[in-house]
């Protein structure tokens, strides 16, 4: 009994000096709760949660050429089929002939105006996406379809074409922009707002003065003389008549072309567009 009794005495001794049980002080039995075991291997362990999943354990394949995080090759390197020549360092990416078509049937475009960079940009429908974009270029999809008579200018086009254009009585020039002046004519409220004057368009870099100065690709810099004989020579490989631009009724039109250092029909280099008195500005000298 006295064992007992002195057994009791410390056991509420220890109770007077132990603290108040709570949630913050329960603890486990030592060894009642045993550690999970994961497997080392491929599949090891089933406790793999939705947020631990890696890119090949969500139910379906990777997409084709997808390099375990890195961007795939057919993203990294683009494939442009119509690069030659100065086109390997700058990118014209495609509107066709059934798209330029469509549009002129929406009234999208207004074809008693010259079509530029500035005409597609209004449409909504088309933009820059890249620093190597440097304009637009017109495809042949389409070329059985178009009937339309414009005065277009677009970076890059080929013989086919050309030919479609001239056939309806329209004339078809290839211009060169540098990348400010593309910028401003993607935005040319932006750019008016800002109350800085027109600057000068850049001549085409070395590299692609060949392909701007030839009648065949009916280049800006090419001589008009040429570029006549050029449309005859087009019209008798192709087989049709050639309509005569000077008996036209919209010849004024048809034969409107920039200077070569002139970005927007009817405003020169140096000229301030004023949008909040609706009025342009023209320097003296």
């Amino acid at each position: 009994m006295a064992g007992s009794n002195k057994a009791a005495d410390r056991a509420l001794k220890m109770l007077r000096t132990l603290p108040r049980v709570e949630i913050g002080n329960i603890r486990p039995n030592p060894n009642s709760k045993q550690p999970t075991k994961r497997g080392r291997a491929q599949h090891g362990g089933d406790k793999h949660g939705a947020g631990n999943k890696g890119s090949g354990q969500r139910q379906n394949y990777m997409r084709l050429g997808y390099e375990t995080g890195n961007t795939p090759f057919y993203i990294r390197f683009p494939y442009e089929p119509y690069y030659k020549g100065h086109h390997l360092r700058r990118e014209y990416p495609p509107i066709t002939l059934k798209q330029l078509q469509v549009m002129i049937d929406t009234n999208r475009i207004d074809t008693s105006r010259p079509i530029d960079f500035t005409t597609f940009c209004n449409t909504g429908l088309f933009k820059l996406n890249s620093f190597m974009e440097f304009g637009f270029q017109l495809t042949d999809e389409g070329l059985d379809t178009f009937k339309s008579k414009v005065c277009i200018e677009v970076q890059h086009a080929k013989e086919q074409v050309i030919a479609a254009i001239e056939k309806n009585g329209g004339v078809i020039r290839t211009s060169y922009y540098d990348p400010r002046s593309l910028q401003i004519m993607a935005n040319t409220k932006k750019w008016f707002e800002k109350g800085e004057p027109l600057p000068k368009r850049m001549l085409p870099p070395q590299d692609a003065v060949e392909y701007y100065t030839s009648a065949k690709n009916r280049g800006y810099l090419a001589d008009p003389e040429e570029i006549s004989k050029e449309r005859l020579i087009l019209a008798q490989k192709y087989g049709y008549e050639l309509p005569k631009i000077e008996s036209d009724p919209d010849y004024e039109m048809l034969t409107r072309a920039k200077d070569p250092r002139q970005i927007f029909h009817g405003l020169q280099p140096g000229w301030l567009v004023n949008l909040v008195d609706k009025c342009i500005v023209i320097p003296k000298e």
